[in-house]
């Protein structure tokens, strides 16, 4: 198993989904895993500490389960199969160990409100892990600071020829 942090959660600009980035600790890889919208609000609410009036449906969970004597121990997004993530939520209830079949999303957002580690099946990551691209912005930004920037773009210094500037009389 290998140990992941929360590094974003993104909104496709193709189709509007959202998408949870999750990082290795002890690395570089990343996985995207896409979630639903409320899965989503969920897992950002609880991770930028906002207060909402009444319990959403995670933190309602987190509640049946301590009030019945549980405790989650971790998460783990334990395999990828067809395509879809599935994951186990790992508690011990009055004594017996249990793990619970959920979606990823559900069990992030359990994990980030009862602070416990989110695991990655090693097969998975193996699997679809990627390394984050370097930031092309800041190649691009490097790659214009070694070479020297025109003076003036052709086309609007071709445009500035062409004004009378007795036109721009003062009234």
């Amino acid at each position: 198993m290998i140990e992941v942090e929360i590094d974003s959660i993104r909104i496709s600009l193709v189709t509007q989904h959202r998408i949870v980035m999750l990082k290795e600790i002890d690395g570089e890889r990343q996985i995207p895993i896409w979630i639903g919208p409320c899965e989503a609000d969920a897992i950002t609410i609880e991770l930028q500490d906002v207060k909402v009036a009444r319990p959403v449906t995670h933190d309602l969970l987190k509640n049946v389960i301590s009030e019945m004597g549980g405790h989650i121990s971790h998460v783990l997004v334990k395999e990828l199969r067809d395509g879809i993530f599935h994951a186990r939520l790992y508690l011990d209830a009055n004594g017996t160990e249990m793990n619970i079949d959920c979606r990823p999303s559900d069990a992030i957002a359990l994990a980030v409100r009862v602070n416990v580690p989110i695991f990655i099946a090693e097969e998975v990551m193996d699997e679809v892990g990627i390394l984050p691209e370097a930031d092309i912005q800041e190649q691009e930004s490097a790659e214009s600071a070694d070479s020297e920037a025109p003076e003036t773009p052709d086309a609007f210094a071709d445009f500035l020829n062409t004004l009378d500037f007795e036109d721009f009389d003062e009234e």
